[in-house]
């Protein structure tokens, strides 16, 4: 049997994962990683994107994530996000409407440029998954 360790998926409202997986891949705000089980401790900012996951069953499960942080410690990995949608949950139409409005948003000053710009990855990312499903 491969080591396992927990996932603990975690958004404002609720828990939404608390299992074991054998490994995890994810979007961090600076590129991709991978995590097997031994793995040192660490902490991460996530980034808009896809969040991957083999469960004990060695079942592929992949959802996307709005952001927010990972933290692997010993045999857990706690992520904490806005919001997880399972990919297959993602509809194309949807994504691709949030996205039209994020580039016509006129936006003035630095605030709402940055809201702007986080508000298109998302939309971007939310395109990209959607379309891969």
């Amino acid at each position: 049997m491969a080591q396992e360790f927990r996932l603990l998926l975690v958004t404002p409202e609720t828990t939404l994962l608390d299992q074991s997986i054998q490994s995890l891949r994810c979007t961090l705000f600076d590129g991709q990683i991978g995590i097997l089980p031994g793995r040192m401790p660490m902490v991460g900012r996530l980034g808009f994107g896809e969040l991957v996951f083999e469960s004990a069953e060695g079942n592929e499960n992949r959802y996307f994530v709005d952001g927010g942080f990972l933290q692997v410690k010993g045999s857990v990995i706690s992520v904490l996000t806005e919001q997880a949608i399972p990919v297959s949950q993602l509809k194309a139409e949807e994504a691709e409407k949030q996205l039209e409005e994020a580039l016509s948003r006129t936006a003035i000053g630095d605030d709402q440029c940055l809201a702007r710009e986080r508000d298109q990855d998302r939309a971007r990312a939310m395109v990209a998954l959607a379309h891969q499903k």
